[in-house]
């Protein structure tokens, strides 16, 4: 085992927080190594990051620095990983999830029912755009972009009434202060793998593998597993309105998964419960059922 492991992960605040996460636990679990955090930017970190690229954006170089072995392991948010990974790559831990839910930040009301009619709406996310019109379709929806604390800012600027963040952000920047409302996931369900950390490796480093193994938080990756499942079937990334949450209790796994139209009008809901030792096929399962439903027909706009 080699004395001195290189963790790669994105420079931003939060990034560097989650980094900072694991190398406490595999320090605590493996006081005798080193462990040192690499700062690699990625195309999502420039000031004005394409779009097109999709849900790989935040990804794809620290994918290239593992493949030319710069560094031992790459961390993510597991939200931000695409279903498809670079080849020769793995997904070796993920972390225990953090609260998968959305949050409303706002000056203006206590809740998103409260906020005053045509109140503007920040997110860069086509999923909570559509869910926030399915609920409050008067709501005027802006995009937003930036890390949290450029969000909260612009918030305070007064460019936004409300924006809508993930919880498990705001908890680990311990901003919690800041949160007006938690979304009700019967009404506001997350992106697949939202709030929780993967630590992705070289397939062949068999090392690292090891090393990361005891950090692996099974129910936790079978969750996610479905749910990342549910959105290959349905051939989804980050710009379409996609949404899971898998819940592993005992032996049974609970997945509940929703398709919108991008204005909101219509969307399609369904949970489905299976066996959590194959949780591919319950997310499979769920992506056919719904599209069985027209699920196809709504993310085609037709």
């Amino acid at each position: 085992m080699k004395e001195s492991i290189v963790l790669g992960t994105r420079g931003s605040r939060l990034a560097l927080l989650q980094a900072q996460y694991i190398v406490n636990e595999l320090e605590r679990l493996y006081p005798f190594l080193s462990f040192r955090v690499e700062k690699i930017r990625t195309e999502g970190d420039k000031p004005s990051p394409s779009v097109s690229l999709g849900k790989g954006m935040f990804v794809k170089e620290l994918e290239v620095a593992l493949v030319k072995e710069e560094i031992d392991m790459a961390v993510h948010s597991f939200k931000d990983v695409p279903t498809l990974l670079l080849s020769g790559l793995t997904i070796a831990a993920v972390s225990q999830r953090e609260d998968p839910r959305d949050v409303l930040v706002s000056r203006r009301a206590d809740s998103l029912d409260m906020l005053p009619h045509g109140a503007r709406m920040g997110t860069g996310s086509p999923r909570r755009a559509a869910q926030i019109k399915a609920i409050r379709p008067d709501l005027s929806i802006l995009d937003i972009r930036g890390n949290v604390n450029t969000r909260l800012e612009k918030l305070r600027q007064g460019y936004f009434d409300g924006i809508i963040m993930a919880a498990a952000g705001m908890i680990r920047l311990s901003l919690t202060n800041h949160i007006t409302q938690y979304l009700p996931l019967y009404t506001f369900l997350p992106c697949p793998g939202q709030g929780a950390l993967a630590v992705e490796v070289r397939k062949k480093d068999e090392e690292m593998k090891e090393l990361l193994s005891s950090l692996n938080h099974e129910p936790t990756a079978k969750a996610i597993m479905a749910e990342r499942t549910f959105l290959r079937v349905l051939g989804g990334g980050c710009r379409t309105p996609i949404a899971a949450l898998g819940k592993v209790d005992n032996s049974v796994l609970r997945l509940t998964g929703m398709v919108a139209a991008l204005d909101g009008k219509r969307l399609l809901r369904l949970a489905m419960e299976g066996g959590a030792g194959d949780p591919e096929k319950v997310g499979t399962l769920l992506g056919q059922k719904l599209l069985e439903m027209g699920a196809k027909e709504i993310l085609d706009g037709k």
